[in-house]
């Protein structure tokens, strides 16, 4: 799902001793898979919290999209999903495994399928209104469904350009053109006409592609900065890369709404810090800064200010994003269209370096497969058997067989949090003769500058989330070709287009036994990783440090371990900021 980015930097070596030895039992986990140096894995922090106050996010970033149909990075579905615009279904909000039930959201029910599984149903509740009162309709979601095709709205989430009957071509509703598979029988009804049985349908139903938007207020890309809520805050204003200030929504009925409990009276997001500033004010917990939260991760350098002392340490949060770091290689262009030199990178790379740069075995999990564990049933399987710091010498011999006994030069493109991680592959590579030159950029336009496939670089560092339990959204969202686009090209940045990956992909797509399914995805995962189009590095946990006042925090792990919205508030909301 969900691409994310990423603020973490190099981490010295004292951060690593501290996350290693230094009274927190550094990567070890007990039984249940729970690392005991993070006491709040699975558990509410601050208990249940207050009506009333002001929630402030303190942030490093702009949000990358708030558009519902250009949406499809993790954290900013969290923050969309569960405050600004409901969808079809939506995932209970609960902390650990619960997080990942699917429950009805604008829907009454998960839908229902006819037709083999081409055909699904679902009736919208009554009483959802809009921040202006009026009514949500099922011509809204099939009004953003549409949209989400639109060349001018990029990013978004594609399972209605892969599913739906007559998606090839369509170029969304400006022109006037309309999805005949998606029909709207009255208000409240919205049928969808699949062109292959899909049984996950409900599971793709989360993303903001199935929220509402009314035609009146589309304002094509600059809805971008003003999304019409449907949900239980709504922006009264937004400065881009500055500041977003979000109110109740008046109309938002809580008894249509059991997933969202709304508790602040206001939401503030204060952009444009640095990253080493927020995790400095959120450790002091001093002030209104008692009453905020962090958008990103907390630097892995900042990690010896928390795990030692006892009382931040239990304001931490550091659920599992289960998503998969991976160094994609543009598998179309010299030469890394050579297996053999995609294979001399699978063998050149420490992971160990580029575990150490994102702040040691507490946090992250060194990557065997594609796939995260949760995917093969709780453990990957390490299919190559490369060593984890890499073997230069068979990189150097692989070089020479792809007739590169010196190596070459390259460029790789990273989020400015990656840059660490980004240093870690650099050294690594040069010593097998790979020279890589480092690109940064701003995490708000890293994906759309990877996603322009003409003008991008070879390597690029990213990563990719399952957006349910299940190969299907993963796999191919990751490695098939043919939904590769020259501009906002998302999830397959290797730019693989290999024909017996797809069309086992195809085969094991319509399989019916879900158990055969989920063996199967397990299986490709191995021979994709033989053919080397990304290598896969690591599984990182999302570290958040709490301000003192925060009640209701647990990392959904749903949403790729960030803070769950629909459920954050303040213990005493009188000692908020205004």
């Amino acid at each position: 799902m969900n691409k994310r980015t990423c603020t973490a930097l190099a981490v010295p070596l004292t951060a690593v001793l501290v996350l290693g030895t230094a009274g927190c039992s550094g990567g070890k986990r007990s039984a249940d898979g729970k690392n005991p140096a993070l006491a709040n894995q699975g558990a509410v922090v601050g208990g249940t919290p207050k009506r009333g106050g002001t929630l402030t996010v303190l942030s490093d970033q702009d949000f990358d999209h708030l558009d519902p149909a250009r949406n499809w990075v993790v954290s900013t579905m969290d923050f969309g999903t569960r405050l600004l615009y409901r969808t079809l279904v939506t995932y209970r909000a609960s902390p650990g495994t619960a997080g990942g039930t699917l429950v009805p959201d604008l829907a009454t029910d998960l839908g229902t399928s006819s037709n083999g599984a081409r055909t699904w149903t679902f009736h919208l509740k009554k009483g959802v209104r809009y921040e202006d009162g009026t009514p949500v309709t099922a011509q809204d979601v099939k009004y953003n469904v549409e949209r989400s095709f639109s060349p001018d709205l990029p990013g978004g989430a594609d399972y209605a350009a892969r599913y739906l009957v007559g998606a090839e071509g369509y170029k969304g509703p400006a022109q006037g053109g309309h999805l005949d598979s998606v029909r709207t029988p009255d208000d409240h009804t919205i049928v969808f006409e699949l062109r292959k049985p899909f049984a996950e349908f409900p599971d793709a139903t989360v993303l903001p592609t199935f929220a509402p938007v009314p035609t009146s207020r589309d304002s094509g890309p600059r809805y971008d900065n003003r999304p019409f809520s449907s949900g239980p805050y709504k922006i009264e204003s937004y400065g881009r890369g500055k500041r977003l200030v979000l109110v109740r929504n008046p109309y938002w009925d809580p008894k249509t709404d059991p997933v969202r409990k709304a508790y602040p009276d206001k939401l503030v997001v204060v952009m444009g810090l640095k990253a080493n500033q927020i995790d400095d004010r959120l450790i002091a917990g001093q002030g209104a800064d008692a009453s905020a939260v962090p958008w990103s991760a907390l630097r892995p350098e900042s990690a010896a200010k928390v795990l030692p002392h006892p009382e931040v340490r239990n304001r931490l949060l550091a659920e599992s994003q289960n998503c998969t770091d991976m160094l994609q290689m543009h598998t179309g262009r010299a030469p890394f269209n050579d297996v053999k030199v995609r294979q001399a990178v699978q063998y050149a790379l420490d992971k160990d370096s580029v575990l150490t740069a994102s702040g040691g075995p507490a946090f992250n999990d060194l990557s065997t497969a594609y796939m995260p564990a949760t995917l093969f049933g709780g453990k990957q399987p390490d299919t190559l058997g490369i060593p984890a710091t890499g073997d230069t010498a068979k990189a150097r011999q692989l070089l020479k067989e792809a007739g590169k006994p010196g190596g070459f030069a390259t460029e790789i493109t990273v989020s400015t949090g990656d840059k660490g991680r980004a240093e870690a592959i650099q050294q690594s590579l040069a010593r097998a003769g790979i020279k890589v030159t480092i690109n940064t950029v701003d995490p708000s336009a890293f994906y759309a500058t990877i996603g322009d496939t003409t003008n991008r670089t070879d390597l690029v560092y990213t990563g990719w989330c399952p957006d349910y339990p299940s190969g299907s959204t993963f796999l191919p969202f990751v490695f098939d070709g043919r939904y590769i686009k020259e501009k906002g090209n998302s999830g397959n940045h290797s730019l693989f287009r290999d024909r017996p990956t797809m069309r086992r992909m195809d085969e094991i797509a319509a399989m019916t036994d879900t158990r055969q399914a989920n063996d199967a995805w397990r299986q490709l995962d191995g021979e994709i990783l033989k053919k080397a189009p990304a290598v896969p590095v690591l599984v990182r946990r999302w570290p958040l440090v709490l301000g003192s006042n925060i009640a209701g925090a647990y990392g959904q792990t749903s949403f790729g371990g960030q803070l769950d919205y629909a459920s954050v508030g303040l213990k005493d909301p009188s000692k908020s900021a205004n």
